[in-house]
């Protein structure tokens, strides 16, 4: 493995998993004798090694990442309605940290969800809001030392935004309207424990619902709002009645519709922001302001 890889280099390997795949075989097979299979399009590199155990590498420039997610998976353990891995052991190889954890069952929801009624996709959508609910009443313990200050983090990404969504594709009559957009405010409140992982990739789907919750290296501490991105973005895609079967599950609150703005802003600076792969109303990038953007995501 290279010693120290920018995000380029990195991109470029993970991309390519015959140059990856024979040292993830290698360090699994401390851990079983199931041959490693490249797994997932995340942001490291991850094999399963047969259908008990994961092991996710993490390149040395994400080392605060892995931390985050180690901690994570012993916080979580047990305490929520649905499982989350198991932590099986942390170490490192030639400098690059990797974790081995349990395999979870059943399919990514993003291919399950096509196949789901709208019956059945408000239950799934009532299930997140539950469970986002249920990690966001944890204890916050060592997390915060483990994360970026929320401040600190919001105004680093201000500073990206522009170049951000000019190279993923923001139409440019709304690009044009950017900075004076952001200048409105963001959702504010308590900090909690935050994921970012309610989406379709890493929510597995059994039977009549989900069956667990997974990938957790992303995570950050701050307003609960942060968290409720990814599934009013990907899977209520500006279908009220999915919106509000979210907050149902989110203690049974009332989503308030004057927050629309609001985050719309903070989806813009999300971590990953990218509204062409995340926003899943057809006909959006036709919206003539941020305004009318945010009413179609979250009518």
């Amino acid at each position: 493995m290279p010693a120290n890889p920018g995000v380029a280099d990195f991109d470029a390997l993970q991309e390519d998993p015959a140059r990856w795949i024979g040292v993830v075989a290698a360090l699994g097979e401390r851990y079983s004798s199931a041959p490693a299979v490249p797994a997932g399009d995340g942001t490291v590199l991850v094999a399963l090694l047969g259908r008990e155990l994961v092991l996710k590498l993490y390149p040395p420039f994400l080392r605060d990442h892995i931390e985050f997610e180690r901690a994570m998976l012993i916080h979580l353990q047990g305490r929520l309605s649905l499982p989350t891995p198991n932590l099986v052991d942390s170490a490192e190889h030639a400098g690059w940290p990797y974790l081995v954890m349990t395999q979870l069952p059943g399919r990514p929801l993003d291919r399950v969800w096509p196949t789901l009624q709208q019956r059945e996709r408000c239950a799934v959508l009532r299930t997140i809001g539950r469970l986002a609910a249920e990690v966001h009443a944890l204890p916050l313990d060592a997390m915060p030392s483990l994360a970026p200050r929320w401040a600190d983090f919001l105004q680093g990404q201000r500073e990206r935004c522009h170049r951000r969504q000019q190279r993923t594709g923001l139409p440019a009559h709304l690009l044009a309207q950017l900075e004076p957009f952001l200048q409105g405010t963001v959702p504010e409140g308590p900090d909690v424990i935050l994921t970012g992982e309610y989406t379709p990739f890493n929510l597995p789907h059994q039977g009549s619902g989900l069956s667990a919750m997974f990938d957790f290296g992303d995570g950050l501490v701050g307003p609960c709002e942060y968290d409720w991105l990814g599934p009013l973005c990907f899977l209520a895609a500006g279908d009220a009645s999915r919106v509000d079967a979210f907050f149902d599950g989110y203690n049974g609150r009332a989503f308030d519709r004057g927050q629309r703005e609001a985050l719309l802003r903070l989806l813009l600076l999300h971590r990953y922001s990218n509204l062409k792969a995340q926003i899943t109303v057809p006909g959006w990038q036709a919206a003539p302001d941020f305004a009318t953007l945010a009413a179609l995501i979250w009518p």
